[in-house]
C-alpha cells in the first residue's frame, strides 16, 4: 500500500500551524506521522519565496599550504620538541605555562606557518589566520592569539635551548626524508629594524653597512648553513648588526663542526663553501686545525702575483657547456699550501665596470658643480687646503683611485679654479684588471670543474636569503620585537618556517616533477582552498556544515594529490603538545 504525504494544518492558540504528514500504521491501526514542521503561512511564504539558495552560505578558507606546514611539522614532531624545552622564566607562571589552552610549542609552529604564508606583525596574524584553514585543521580556537599571546610564550623559550630544538629537529629530519649531500654553503645577511636609537635593553641591533641599504637603521646579522641539494638550512646565527664576515665566522665555525658530528656527518666527505669576506689567516688557520674542508675565494687586489702570473698562462677549461680560460696551481698562501682557481668572470667584469663608470659620472657632475661654484664671481672666499680635502674626499672609492685627475690654480684673494680630467690609461689598466676571481680549496685532488661548480654553488645559500627577504613569503620582517631574546626567538621560528617549505619543495620536486620556484609553490598552494557550506535550517543550535575542495586547476590537483594532501580535511590532525605537554 502507498503512503502519501499530505499538507495538514493545526489551530494552536488562534494560530494555524501547518505539517507535511504522512498517515503510516502504529499497532495495526493508522496513525498521522509528522514528517516536517512548515510553521505558519506566512512563514512557509517566505521559505519558498527564498527559494534554497538563502537557506545555505558559503564559507571558503586558504587550504594547501597551511596542511602542508602542518602535515610536515607533525612528521618532525615540531611541536613536542619544542615544548620540551620550554622553561618559563616568569616566577608566577608554571615551567611549561599555556595560554589560552595552547602550548608554547603549538605557538612557535603557528608564528613560523604565518611566516611562509603571509608575513604580517604578531598582531595581525588572527587577521591572516582567518581566512586559511588551520583552526579547523587542529579543531582548535585561535580567535585569542593576540601579540601579547606570541610575546608571553616566546619569552619561555631560553636562548640556549634553541640550538638544542634545532639540532632534534634535524635528527627527526633525517630519519624522515634524509639529507643526502656532500656540500655545505655558509654565508652571513642583515636585516634592518626600526628599533629606537635610544633603545638600551638590547644589544643585537646595531647600525653597521646595511645590504637593504637602510644605514639609517639598526639591523640584526644572521648567518646560514645549507644544503646544496635540497637547501636544507642545518645551522642559523644570530649576531650583532656591526660585526664583520670574517668575526662572525670564526664565532660559528667551530658550532658548524659540531653540528656536522651531532649529525653524524662525514668530515673526510663535506665541503664547507664561503665566500671571500670570511678570509682571514686566522680564520683559515682555525679551518684547518678543525680538520674541515673548505672551497672559497681570494680577493684579486690582495694577490697581485698570482694574477700577474694568471694573465700569462690562462688554458681554456670546458666548465659544463661553457669554455672558461682558467689558471690553475698549488701556492702556498698565509702558511698552508692551497690548490688556486684563477679565471674571468664577464659577468662580474661588466658588473664592475658598470658601477666603476657609474662612480664616474657621479664625480664628474660633482666636480662641474664644485667648478662652477668656484667661477661665481660672488664666491665665498676658500683655502686651498680646505678644497683639496673636500676634492679628495669626493674622489674616495672602490676602483676610483688616480682614475680623475685635478688641477687647483690659486687666482689669489682667496679665488681659485678648477680643472679635471679622465686618466685614460689608468681605465684602460683597470678595464683589463677587473673581472679576476681566486678560487682554493684544499681538496687537491679535484678537477678544476668542481672547484668551480662548488663556488658557483654559494648562489644556492644566496637563494636561500633571497627567500626568506621576500615580503610575501618566509620573510623575517616586519620584525617588531626589541629585546635580544625575543629577536633570537624571533629569528628560529622564521628559519623554521624555511626548513619546513624547504621540505615541502623537496617533495614538490621530487614525488610530482614540480619546476617552479619556492614562491611559486606557495602561490599556487595557498590559491587551494577548502569551502565551507552551511545549511541554515532556522532552528536553535549550530548549521550543518560539509567541506570540500574548492574546484582545482591541473598544477594543483598535481600537487594535492601529489603531496598526500586531498584527505587531511577529513579530520582532524593529531599533533603532540597543541594543548597540553606530554
Amino acid at each position: 500500500m502507498l503512503c502519501v504525504a499530505t499538507i495538514q494544518s493545526k489551530n494552536s492558540r488562534g494560530h494555524k500551524y501547518w505539517y507535511i504528514v504522512e498517515s503510516r500504521r502504529v499497532n495495526g491501526k493508522p496513525r498521522p506521522i509528522v514528517l516536517e514542521y512548515l510553521g505558519k503561512a506566512e512563514t512557509l511564504l517566505r521559505r519558498l519565496q527564498q527559494g534554497i539558495g538563502e537557506r545555505l552560505k558559503v564559507k571558503s578558507h586558504s587550504h594547501g599550504a597551511v596542511a602542508a606546514l602542518l602535515v610536515v611539522a607533525r612528521k618532525l614532531d615540531v611541536v613536542a620538541v619544542i615544548n620540551r624545552h620550554i622553561h618559563s622564566r616568569r616566577s608566577y607562571w608554571p615551567e611549561k605555562p599555556l595560554r589560552n589552552n595552547l602550548t608554547a610549542g603549538i605557538t612557535l609552529l603557528l608564528a613560523a606557518i604565518g611566516r611562509v604564508c603571509m608575513p604580517t606583525s604578531k598582531r595581525g596574524w588572527w587577521t591572516w589566520a582567518q581566512g586559511a584553514s588551520c583552526e579547523y585543521l587542529l579543531r582548535t580556537s585561535l580567535s585569542k592569539l593576540d601579540s601579547q599571546h606570541f610575546w608571553d610564550l616566546m619569552d619561555c623559550l631560553p636562548e640556549d635551548a634553541i640550538e638544542k630544538v634545532e639540532l632534534e629537529l634535524l635528527r627527526n629530519l633525517q630519519q624522515q626524508y634524509g639529507l643526502a649531500d656532500d656540500t655545505l654553503f655558509y654565508d652571513t645577511t642583515n636585516f634592518y629594524t626600526f628599533v629606537d636609537t635610544d633603545n638600551i635593553r638590547c644589544d643585537l641591533p646595531q647600525r653597521g653597512k646595511n645590504k637593504q641599504k637602510r644605514h639609517d637603521l639598526r639591523q640584526v646579522g644572521l648567518a646560514l648553513v645549507v644544503t646544496r641539494q635540497d637547501f636544507i638550512p642545518l645551522l642559523h646565527h644570530t649576531y650583532k648588526g656591526n660585526t664583520s664576515d670574517s668575526t662572525v665566522f670564526r664565532q660559528v665555525v667551530g658550532r658548524i663542526k659540531r653540528r656536522m658530528e651531532d649529525l653524524d656527518m662525514d668530515l673526510e666527505k663535506h665541503t664547507l663553501v664561503f665566500d671571500r669576506g670570511c678570509n682571514s689567516k686566522k680564520n683559515l688557520a682555525l679551518v684547518a686545525r678543525l680538520k674541515l674542508h673548505y672551497a672559497g675565494a681570494l680577493t684579486p687586489s690582495h694577490h697581485m702575483d698570482l694574477i700577474e702570473d694568471a694573465e700569462t698562462n690562462f688554458s681554456p677549461t670546458e666548465i659544463g657547456d661553457k669554455t672558461l680560460s682558467l689558471y690553475r696551481d698549488r701556492r702556498t698562501i698565509w702558511g698552508e699550501e692551497r690548490t688556486v682557481v684563477v679565471f674571468i668572470s664577464e659577468k662580474l667584469k661588466a658588473g664592475q665596470l658598470r658601477g666603476v663608470y657609474q662612480g664616474l659620472k657621479k664625480r664628474k657632475l660633482a666636480l662641474g658643480k664644485i667648478q662652477r661654484s668656484l667661477a661665481n664671481p660672488r664666491a665665498r672666499k676658500r683655502t686651498r687646503e680646505r678644497l683639496t680635502e673636500r676634492i679628495d674626499n669626493l674622489l674616495k672609492g672602490q676602483f676610483m683611485k688616480d682614475l680623475l685627475t685635478y688641477d687647483l690654480s690659486e687666482l689669489g684673494d682667496g679665488r681659485f679654479s678648477l680643472t679635471y680630467k679622465t686618466n685614460k690609461e689608468k681605465l684602460d689598466q683597470l678595464e683589463d684588471r677587473l673581472g679576476f676571481r681566486i678560487l682554493m680549496t684544499d681538496r687537491h685532488q679535484w678537477r678544476t670543474e668542481e672547484i668551480v661548480a662548488a663556488f658557483y654553488g654559494q648562489s644556492t645559500v644566496e637563494q636561500a636569503f633571497k627567500n626568506i627577504k621576500n615580503p610575501y613569503h618566509l620573510a623575517i620582517t616586519p620584525e617588531f620585537h626589541w629585546t635580544d631574546q625575543k629577536i633570537r626567538v624571533h629569528y628560529f621560528s622564521c628559519v623554521l618556517g624555511y626548513l619546513l617549505a624547504s621540505l615541502i619543495w623537496k617533495e614538490a620536486r621530487t614525488k610530482v616533477g614540480f619546476k617552479g620556484t619556492l614562491d611559486t609553490l606557495f602561490d599556487t598552494l595557498n590559491d587551494i582552498r577548502l569551502s565551507t557550506l552551511l545549511e541554515m535550517s532556522g532552528k536553535r543550535g549550530k548549521p550543518k556544515a560539509t567541506r570540500q575542495i574548492e574546484e582545482m586547476t591541473d598544477d594543483q590537483k598535481c600537487l594535492l594529490e601529489g603531496l598526500n594532501l586531498a584527505d587531511v580535511h577529513k579530520k582532524p590532525l593529531k599533533i603532540k603538545g597543541v594543548s597540553v605537554y606530554n
